[in-house]
């Protein structure tokens, strides 16, 4: 069975840091494309960054220096290492998994909050 299970989120103050986790099981990892994404209230979903199976990396004009992705795939774990964040930064978000389909996680809440 398929899963994404999203874990690290938190409420913290502006500029603090948050390591996000995303740990999947039920499918090959290491073949398929790694997404975060995010969703603020009454906002459309967002791609924040991705990593490719060959470590290829993009992100996000908002997060670009501040946040960055990486995997284990000995650990069939997702990373999302998120400094200096910001309110705009608050959001629920999401791993996804990308090659022939797109698996999804739960979400994990992140505040930014003084």
């Amino acid at each position: 069975q398929v899963h994404l299970v999203e874990s690290g989120g938190a409420s913290v103050q502006p500029g603090g840091s948050l390591r996000l986790s995303c740990a999947a099981s039920g499918f090959t990892f290491s073949d398929y494309y790694m997404n975060w994404h995010r969703q603020a209230p009454g906002k459309r979903r967002e791609l924040v960054a991705s990593i490719s199976s060959g470590g290829h990396i993009h992100y996000a004009d908002s997060v670009k220096g501040r946040f960055t992705i990486s995997r284990d795939n000995a650990k069939n774990t997702v990373y999302l290492q998120m400094n200096g964040l910001k309110p705009d930064d608050t959001a629920v978000y999401y791993c996804s998994a990308a090659l022939y389909n797109t698996l999804w996680g739960q979400g994990t809440q992140v505040t930014v909050s003084s």
